[in-house]
């Protein structure tokens, strides 16, 4: 690997703030002593910040020289709502939240990344630092874009990352097109007459009828779509009933589905709701249904791909490179990749044997317990970002 030395020689105060920031997690739209450490850090370096996009979100420039172009670089912030597990000194100090993610390794290796941009500068136009809040649920990315992201910061392309456990480190995946799935929820309450177990006659029971969609929904995937198309429909909740010998009155579904095309997803909802509100007029029902799109397919551009596979091969070597399989996990990055061209890519956290004594059972996976992020990324992550900067600003347009 052709790590940047002086980013290697910084490597231990950044993990120690990385630490630090772990042990202060704060949720989506929370982030505020995160933001003002990262804004402390960036001002500390003699780098321009702008504050309160997306709420708690900032963004970090860097210029040299008189090219207008720009290149962002985007890290996330927030944490999960998970009891941590781990009892090392660095382990989450609020019951209930915890980095289970990662974000603060992220935090930390665009923040290693800008003290050696700060200091050497060696590009000509701006790197616009972007750190994120709320990825987790919130729509961090499109709220900083509603507060003028793109407008105020005119970037030519964007790139982001995270890490991923099981990859080895040293080593990224990156995949063309689409690779992180969309993320929707769905909620259907059906409504009938409650009666006595004994007398089902006497009601209208809406359990049946839930039972029939959980299976046609899944017609939808093997009948509707084609073949080679993918997407996912979960029930993942069925609420209903308080007594064995009461057949209750409602009954309420909810889930997830998750796809790689807005075209599959039209189709999905689309057929849902028809398969749900006949079924519910079969069984003589009343039925509510609720669909709801949050985050899109996260879709990387072609040229922003090729060239993110190009630097990551200079830095840690062609054999660093992988192609990525495509997950059924959803990523708010996705609403940047809507506007501007660029590319997500995941870094590998290794298997896990970097945690030492004080760490929770459990394998070290994403939103697990026990998880923590793998310091040895933090020079690899931030050498990498150094050169995508300097690569790109360098490249004739």
């Amino acid at each position: 690997m052709q790590l940047i030395e002086s980013i290697l020689a910084e490597a231990a105060g950044l993990a120690e703030l990385r630490r630090d920031i772990h042990a202060h997690p704060e949720l989506c739209f929370e982030e505020v002593r995160t933001a003002d450490l990262v804004a402390q850090k960036l001002e500390s370096w003699g780098i321009e910040v702008h504050r309160g996009l997306g709420r708690t979100g900032l963004v970090g420039v860097i210029r040299n020289g008189s090219s207008p172009r720009g290149i962002g670089l985007r890290a996330d912030m927030d944490a999960l709502p998970v009891t941590e597990h781990n009892h090392f000194p660095h382990a989450s100090r609020h019951p209930g939240k915890m980095h289970a993610c990662g974000h603060d390794g992220h935090t930390a290796m665009l923040l290693a990344a800008a003290q050696h941009l700060a200091k050497t500068r060696n590009f000509d136009g701006s790197v616009y630092l972007v750190f994120q809040p709320a990825e987790e649920g919130g729509g961090g990315a499109r709220e900083m874009m509603r507060d003028g992201l793109f407008e105020r910061f005119p970037m030519e392309a964007i790139f982001g990352a995270h890490n991923w456990p099981g990859l080895p480190v040293g080593s990224i995946a990156v995949k063309t097109g689409p690779c992180f799935a969309s993320s929707n929820e769905f909620k259907i309450v059906l409504n009938g007459k409650g009666c006595h177990g004994a007398m089902p006659h006497m009601g209208t029971d809406p359990v049946p009828a839930a039972c029939q969609m959980v299976q046609a929904f899944q017609t939808i995937l093997t009948r509707n779509m084609r073949p080679i198309d993918t997407g996912v429909i979960s029930v993942t909740m069925i609420h209903t009933g308080e007594a064995t010998n009461v057949i209750p009155e409602s009954v309420v579904m909810e889930g997830t589905v998750r796809t790689f095309s807005t075209a599959v997803l039209d189709l999905i909802e689309r057929r849902m709701r028809q398969i749900a509100q006949a079924t519910a007029e079969a069984f003589e029902l009343e039925c509510e249904f609720s669909f709801d799109r949050n985050y899109p397919p996260t879709v990387n551009h072609d040229a922003e791909t090729a060239f993110l596979r190009q630097v990551a091969a200079e830095v840690l070597g062609p054999q660093g490179v992988r192609e990525f399989d495509a997950t059924m996990g959803a990523e708010d990055f996705s609403y940047f990749l809507q506007e501007k061209p660029g590319c997500y890519f995941v870094i590998g956290n290794g298997d896990g044997a970097h945690r030492h004594g004080g760490h929770g059972l459990g394998p070290c996976t994403l939103h697990n317990p026990s998880y923590d992020f793998n310091d040895e990324l933090i020079p690899i992550g931030a050498s990498l970002w150094v050169r995508v900067a300097e690569r790109w600003l360098q490249m004739p347009r």
